[in-house]
């Protein structure tokens, strides 16, 4: 029987690029489970160390916090005990909170890998030109989302944690949190800031084909400065001092998309003018 031969990339069917799409899929999703099972194992070390940290007292964020608030002239976050508890009310609860961690383990530690597997379906579509100048692509992406989830895990979470630990409307009220509504915060405040700092990869990709342009950053920067706003309001308890301590790092990934879409725009005007000038000289 004859081996069957690969058709090379440019000559690929839509079905092709779909059977191709679906190993890609399939082999992150085998990452995830892989890694996931690995969390699973270890979820003591999760819940106990990195989890519930947020809960102590002693979580080193706090102790910044302090000071802080004090440079602004306030003793909020200065608080030495988290008067409430995590409990459980379903059968299935701590069950179904270690799956769902487990899973959410296996994105956040296997995101090189998946981004991995996204840079192998794009790539062949690309010029060699930008396939030379992205190279950095799967480390500069994997640097942004785990710099962004470390600044969920330590700042925004603490953050809303502290507030809405210590926040009662009478003493008869005792803060007693379901685990799922705790691990839901810890997890979407870590998780939503790794993907915000995504923000420049999305914007280098937009640059390339025509979305957005530099100048129209420019044009409507202060309409991001609201949006950035409301986001900051929308992932951090209502705290103006929150608010702006998660605005800032959102504002200057703001500027650096800026920078880059002007970089990512000269460099397709130099390779158009390039390739006129060659078709030109033929």
């Amino acid at each position: 029987m004859a081996k069957k031969t690969k058709k090379p990339e440019g000559e690929m069917s839509f079905l092709d690029h779909l059977e191709e799409l679906r190993w890609h899929l399939i082999r992150s999703t085998l990452a995830i489970v892989i890694i996931g099972v690995l969390a699973f194992v270890f979820r003591d070390f999760i819940f106990n160390q990195i989890i519930f940290a947020p809960s102590y007292p002693d979580f080193v964020s706090y102790e910044y916090m302090c000071k802080l608030s004090q440079i602004f002239g306030s003793d909020k976050g200065c608080e030495t005990e988290l008067n409430f508890i995590i409990q459980n009310r379903t059968m299935g609860g701590q069950f179904s909170a270690a799956i769902w961690t487990a899973i959410m383990s296996g994105i956040i530690l296997g995101f090189p890998y998946i981004i991995y597997e996204f840079w192998r379906f794009v790539a062949p579509g690309l010029h060699p030109n930008e396939r030379k100048n992205s190279r950095g692509f799967i480390f500069v992406s994997s640097f942004l989302f785990f710099l962004g989830v470390l600044f969920g895990y330590y700042i925004i979470a603490p953050l809303s944690i502290n507030f809405l630990a210590t926040f009662t409307v009478g003493d008869q009220v005792k803060n007693e949190f379901d685990i799922d509504s705790y691990i839901g915060l810890v997890r979407s405040s870590a998780l939503a800031a790794g993907l915000i700092f995504e923000l420049p990869i999305i914007i280098y990709f937009f640059t390339k084909i025509g979305l957005v342009t530099p100048e129209f950053l420019r044009k409507y920067r202060k309409y991001a400065l609201v949006i950035v706003l409301v986001v900051a309001a929308v992932i951090t308890p209502p705290d103006i001092t929150t608010q702006i301590i998660v605005s800032i790092p959102i504002l200057v990934l703001y500027e650096a998309s800026i920078f880059i879409s002007a970089f990512v725009e000269k460099q397709e005007k130099r390779r158009l003018r390039k390739e006129k000038h060659l078709r030109s000289g033929q």
